[in-house]
């Protein structure tokens, strides 16, 4: 790392970039009382631009800095309660988990798209009009911006970044470095018109032709086009403590390397091998990098990123194309589509320029609803095949209430992202719909859900110790004054991870999962999306969830995704794996990755990193879809809990991001924590 970066990096992660951060007195009126709501984002976006003042980080090469906070909404709170009295709203109701089609804009420019625009206004239909008029706005606010910078850059001296701005964003990009600061701007942009969670896509395949064409003609070496790519990193940790999330580090920066093309070529690059080495060097948790890999890959790769792994941020998450890419086909995605995925902001795979999906729409309880089946049923059930129907109608009647209850879904309108992307049907905007909209639904509490079965059928049905009674007195009792039958349960009971018996029945939890999203359609005409992820719900869920049939206690957390239960006493991490790939994982392709943890001592030999390499590789030739790997020490996070300005750069992965251990609510490091005592030695 250059003397440079390790400044720029320290500026980032201590925060004083927050000292730029002042409060503007923005005047919503201007837009407020437009007919066209596309005019009222574009203008929010106009305003939010303006207000922004020219800031430079002293050791960036790229701008901007966000110097304002957001700008009041486009309706007033009448108006967006009359549009909640009729329509469901997702989240924040701004577009969000979206992947813009970089690579089109870096190489033709905003002109052109202005000059598209205006001709739509001149003779397209109403629905042309409107969203060009306002793209046209937003277009003209962009290049305004940029060019305040560019005279700024002149009068600070900064003349290759004023040169740069004089050519991007008006003109397409010629090169590596003008493509990173007309990225830099549109996401910029992006994030001010209101969108969230917007993600960097396949940043190693847009961004290559530049990169190679500046190699060639010796306009850099690999060495500036390392700093260069660290200073672009580095620029993703510049305002998103201003980003909406769950937590900060949930903002869905992601950024995907490698994978294949639609004729199954291997798209990994010189590029991509750079920038799994800049995050290396940086180790900070913005852009989140994921790693596409297949049966192919050579076994070097993943040494390569087993090095990033070992640095403890949780990167990079591995997908299965595989597995992956027949699994979005199996759901009416393209060929060609399907072999360009991304992930969202953490592991839901969505196609960059054509996808408005929602995959994070809600949660499927896997563990309550097995519980609420062995709760009704287990008196009357004379057979555990009796009791599984069960829980499959079950399963049926929870994925029917999911389905029913999100309807008229409604997102704001985004006249800049809309010119991002491709395939909007009939000059709409991109809020009515895209190529896409399919909406995804993670499931929480799969592994304990299982062993709950397991035990059953092995202590009621099979070895028929403990009566159906007597098993649900334990359960309302909370296993009080039965710790001898639950220690039947937690130690002589097959469990899901130890390679046994209770993974089948977690095979086919999820089989039942799918089939019941099967001929389904969402109010948008898009397909229900199963996976296996858990998001924060992992956290809400057991929140409310009673005690359970596999030995969990009331209010017990539940494991972090597609992973074995906490309570489980695994056999190693090649156990883990067996079980965590038996199942058809291109059913649940909403994703959902298999949760590891290692401890530090793993990777203190060169001979650990080739050992995690070769364990990655098996989880992906087995048909593993997702895997994400976390490097945590109990005792350290115990003290940062207790010290938390001696661990201020302590990162861990948390459900699909990672975040610094000690700005999480207390209920994530908890949770963390006691996943700690799983980690492999």
């Amino acid at each position: 790392m250059t003397e440079r970066i390790a400044r720029l990096r320290d500026y980032f992660t201590s925060g004083r970039q927050k000292e730029n951060l002042t409060e503007h007195r923005f005047h919503p009126e201007i837009y407020r009382n437009l007919p066209s709501l596309s005019m009222r984002s574009a203008i929010r976006l106009r305003e939010m631009l303006r207000a922004q003042r020219c800031v430079f980080a002293e050791d960036s090469e790229l701008i901007p800095m966000r110097t304002t906070k957001a700008a009041p909404d486009i309706f007033t709170e009448e108006e967006w309660e009359r549009i909640k009295s009729t329509h469901t709203i997702h989240e924040s109701g701004w577009m969000s988990n979206v992947c813009p089609d970089y690579g089109k804009i870096l190489s033709t420019g905003l002109d052109a798209l202005l000059k598209t625009a205006e001709v739509s206004v001149q003779s397209g239909t109403a629905d042309d009009r409107e969203t060009a008029a306002a793209q046209i706005v937003a277009f003209r606010a962009i290049l305004a911006f940029a060019e305040r910078y560019r005279k700024a850059a002149e009068r600070a001296g900064r003349n290759e970044l004023a040169e740069t701005l004089r050519r991007v964003p008006a003109q397409s990009a010629r090169t590596y470095r003008e493509a990173l600061q007309f990225f830099r701007l549109l996401h910029f942009a992006l994030w001010c018109e209101g969108n969230y969670h917007v993600i960097a896509g396949r940043a190693d395949q847009f961004l290559y032709p530049y990169y190679r064409h500046d190699l060639e003609s010796g306009r850099l070496t690999e060495e500036t086009a390392l700093e260069m790519t660290c200073d672009f990193f580095l620029s993703f940790n510049c305002d998103s403590y201003l980003y909406p999330g769950m937590q900060r580090g949930d903002n869905g920066q992601s950024l995907m390397l490698g994978g294949c093309d639609e004729n199954g070529n291997d798209c990994f690059n010189d590029l991509s091998a750079l920038m799994l080495r800049a995050a290396l060097e940086l180790k900070v948790i913005d852009p989140k990098i994921n790693l596409r890999v297949d049966s192919r890959t050579p076994l070097e790769r993943y040494e390569l990123a087993s090095r990033l792994t070992a640095v403890g941020i949780g990167f990079p998450q591995y997908a299965n194309d595989d597995v992956v890419i027949p699994g979005l086909e199996a759901l009416g995605y393209s060929h060609a589509d399907a072999c360009n995925y991304v992930v969202a902001a953490c592991w839901e795979f969505i196609i960059p320029g054509k996808g408005a999906d929602v995959p994070n729409i809600d949660a499927f309880p896997f563990l309550g609803v097995v519980d609420r089946v062995i709760r009704a049923q287990l008196k009357s059930a004379v057979s555990y095949e009796e009791l599984f129907s069960a829980v499959r109608k079950e399963i049926r009647r929870e994925t029917r209430a999911i389905t029913t209850r999100h309807n008229a879904l409604y997102f704001r309108p985004a006249p800049l992202l809309t010119a991002l992307m491709q395939g909007i049907p009939g000059g709409k905007d991109i809020s009515f719909g895209a190529t896409y909209n399919n909406y995804g639904i993670h499931g929480t509490g799969l592994a304990p859900a299982a062993d709950a079965l397991s035990a059953v059928r092995t202590l009621v049905y099979e070895r028929k110790e403990i009566a159906p009674a007597d098993f649900l007195a334990m359960l309302d009792a909370d296993y009080v004054g039965y710790e001898r039958e639950r220690n039947l349960i937690l130690r002589e009971t097959p469990r899901m991870g130890n390679d046994c018996e209770a993974d089948g029945i977690g095979s086919e939890l999820l089989s039942c999962f799918a089939e019941s999203l099967q001929g389904i359609r969402n109010d948008r005409g898009g397909v229900w999306r199963a996976g296996c992820a858990s998001a924060m719900y992992y956290v809400s869920h057991a929140a409310t969830q009673g005690a359970t049939a596999d030995g969990r206690h009331a209010g017990d957390y539940l494991p972090a995704n597609y992973s074995p239960s906490l309570l489980t006493t695994l056999n190693g991490p090649l156990s883990v794996i067996r079980s965590f790939t038996k199942a058809d994982m291109r059913r649940t392709v909403n994703g959902g990755p298999l949760t590891l943890e290692f401890s530090p001592s793993v990777f203190a030999t060169e001979d650990g990193i080739k050992k995690l390499a070769l364990l990655v590789r098996c989880y992906i030739q087995l048909g593993g879809h997702q895997l994400q790997l976390n490097v945590i020490d109990r005792a350290s996070l115990l003290d940062a809990q207790q010290h938390p300005e001696k661990y201020r750069n302590l990162i861990v992965r948390v459900w699909g991001w990672s975040g610094y251990f000690t700005e999480l609510d207390k209920v994530y490091q908890d949770q963390i924590i006691q996943r700690a005592v799983l980690t492999a030695d």
